[in-house]
């Protein structure tokens, strides 16, 4: 019973997206990967701010697009709280 629940850890999600673990493996690698450039192009643009000046947010549309294309729902837009 217990290799049956740490199975089921690892499992529970990928299933709950139509995703075997492998498929779900694959998928956050890639996401992690476009993650990790947007995140580089956004610290060079910080301080070099004629370098990347839109690559970062277009990396960040594209895996939004890509997110809802895969789920069949938009991401929900983000709470906007102001200011005190």
């Amino acid at each position: 019973m217990a290799e049956r629940g740490v199975t089921d850890i690892f499992t529970r999600h990928p299933a709950s997206v139509g995703e075997s673990y492998t498929e779900h493996f694959g998928v956050a690698i890639r996401y992690s990967g476009r993650m990790f450039a947007a995140g580089f192009c956004a610290l060079v643009h910080a301080f070099l701010p004629f370098l990347f000046e839109k690559t970062a947010s277009g990396i960040v549309r594209r895996m939004v697009a890509d997110m809802d294309r895969r789920t069949g729902t938009p991401a929900a837009a983000p709470q906007i709280v102001p200011a005190e």
